[in-house]
């Protein structure tokens, strides 16, 4: 077949034609998708970056209301410093006013300390009275029993399975003007009590006085800087 026969050269020219034409389609197609993955890659950013700010801003406001409080808490502070109720109730002269907040709501659950007090001071000292039993109940989830009451997790929130309070009971005899003395300690105390029960009976020439109180207990807040993962 002649070479120079048109039809021929028609045809070639169409081959190279449809070559050409699908190494530019073949072409624009990679540019394209290397196009949309990088704006994909830059859209992804670009809202990470918008997330990222947020928290900053979020967290950059927090800030600002802590210091802007400080002030308040410190004038709070300098009242209860000055209050004389506080004053009068403190341990020893040498205390901080504010000792005295932290022994009537300790930040533990300590069932010993509690019931050493109410045997060593509360309890003591009353002419007549004499303490036939006294049972603290350790609090369940926060101290566990044996030769030693130990405490596993004293940071464990109010409200939790503890409720914050630690249930006590005692017993004790006495004259009439014992036991009221017995019940106005009770009133008096620093530490703050709930008497569930109380029952007074008569046993011969003297009284015995039962009760069944709880006492509180507000755990520690612990503040601190924490990290935060933005995804």
């Amino acid at each position: 077949m002649d070479s120079k026969d048109p039809a021929l050269r028609k045809r070639t020219q169409i081959t190279k034609a449809n070559r050409t034409m699908f190494l530019w389609v073949a072409g624009v197609s990679v540019i394209l998708g290397f196009a949309s993955v990088g704006s994909i890659f830059l859209v992804q950013k670009l809202l990470f970056n918008e997330r990222v700010l947020a928290e900053k801003v979020a967290t950059t406001e927090v800030l600002k209301k802590n210091i802007a409080n400080i002030s308040e808490l410190e004038a709070q502070v300098r009242v209860l410093d000055s209050n004389s109720a506080l004053l009068s109730s403190k341990a020893a002269t040498e205390d901080q006013t504010l000792q005295v907040i932290l022994d009537a709501l300790p930040s533990d659950a300590n069932s010993l300390a509690l019931g050493a007090s109410l045997q060593n001071k509360l309890l003591a000292g009353i002419d007549g009275l004499v303490l036939q039993s006294l049972q603290v109940t350790p609090v369940a989830g926060v101290e566990t029993l044996g030769v030693e009451s130990a405490v596993e997790d004293a940071s464990a929130p109010a409200g939790s399975e503890s409720g914050g309070e630690i249930l006590f009971r005692f017993s004790v005899t006495g004259s009439d003007a014992a036991l009221r003395q017995t019940l106005e300690r009770l009133e008096r105390s620093i530490r703050a009590i709930d008497v569930l029960s109380l029952a007074i009976e008569s046993q011969g020439s003297s009284r015995v006085l039962s009760v069944e109180a709880r006492a509180f207990y507000e755990p520690a807040r612990v503040v601190q800087l924490t990290d935060k993962v933005v995804r």
